[in-house]
């Protein structure tokens, strides 16, 4: 079979990232896969690009899916990336495809999720935190927190991530309204806890969750974090315990709550099998270095 490559015009670019894509199609014109290569444009990923490719089941094994990889190599180098990252899903063929082309496992993520309908209400924790309070929004985040929130947001760049090397994002106040904004034109629905240090006024930790337009089926845990300073308090389970309780009052159709976490993050894992997530699957991340 003989393939034509085009390269397609993405018009979904952001201040914060660009996308490029690939058709793959066969001699008769019909598309048989594509590929999408999304490159950030922050300085401290300026390194990196994730790749997604997608190859028709009944053409698989055709080389259409290393045609469309070599393509993304070449523009990934063209632009000055270091590594590519992709997922994989354990046992599948798409697993075998990456390591093929040069991937290796570089992160493993434990998924779990809390079931709201037949299990009881988490078990309550201390009301308060000795110098400390909970705050939470719904939505694009209060101007008066939006600076100290976007302060805090670099508490995620520790996380333990196995050895994937995704590079440092720099936040503002207007990065932060536009998560907020792309959430709202899918219809979906963001709820943020904070802990805010009584000290100094300033945010020590968050927890996000994003539901479902229609608040049913699951709801999905965007990230959890407390700055290094702010840690060994409990805050996590504290603001995770809030979360979890705002959830079930405002979208008591929801069935439950989804996350993802590094196998090297004990802590969390631990904060969510005290509130009762049960382990569902792995799924990995995989890197090449160019």
């Amino acid at each position: 079979m003989s393939l034509r490559i085009t390269a397609l015009t993405d018009p979904g670019h952001d201040p914060y990232r660009r996308r490029l894509a690939w058709l793959a199609a066969d001699d008769g014109g019909h598309p048989v896969g594509s590929a999408f290569l999304r490159l950030p444009t922050d300085p401290g990923q300026a390194h990196l690009a994730e790749l997604t490719v997608n190859v028709h089941p009944a053409e698989r094994r055709r080389g259409v899916g290393s045609a469309l990889v070599e393509a993304v190599f070449a523009a990934a180098r063209e632009d000055g990336r270091r590594v590519v990252l992709a997922p994989g899903e354990p046992g599948t063929e798409g697993e075998g495809f990456l390591t093929a082309h040069g991937f290796r496992r570089a992160l493993t993520l434990r998924h779990a999720r809390l079931d709201l309908v037949g299990a009881a209400p988490v078990a309550s924790v201390a009301l308060s935190r000795p110098g400390y309070r909970l705050v939470s929004w719904s939505g694009t985040v209060p101007d008066d927190l939006a600076e100290s929130f976007a302060a805090a947001r670099p508490a995620m760049d520790d996380m333990p991530l196995g050895t994937v090397d995704y590079g440092t994002v720099t936040w503002d106040a207007d990065r932060v309204r536009a998560v907020a904004r792309t959430v709202a034109e899918r219809g979906e629905h963001l709820h943020t806890v904070a802990v805010v240090a009584e000290a100094d006024g300033a945010i020590a930790g968050f927890t996000e969750l994003v539901v479902p337009a229609d608040g049913l089926g699951d709801g999905l845990h965007y990230g959890t974090a407390v700055l290094p300073e702010h840690r060994g308090h409990g805050l996590a389970r504290w603001m995770k315990v809030a979360s979890i309780t705002h959830t079930r009052e405002r979208h008591p159709r929801l069935g439950g709550l989804v996350t993802d976490t590094a196998e090297e993050n004990a802590p969390m894992l631990a904060v969510n099998a005290a509130l009762g997530y049960l382990p569902t699957h792995e799924s990995h991340q995989y890197q090449r270095e160019l």
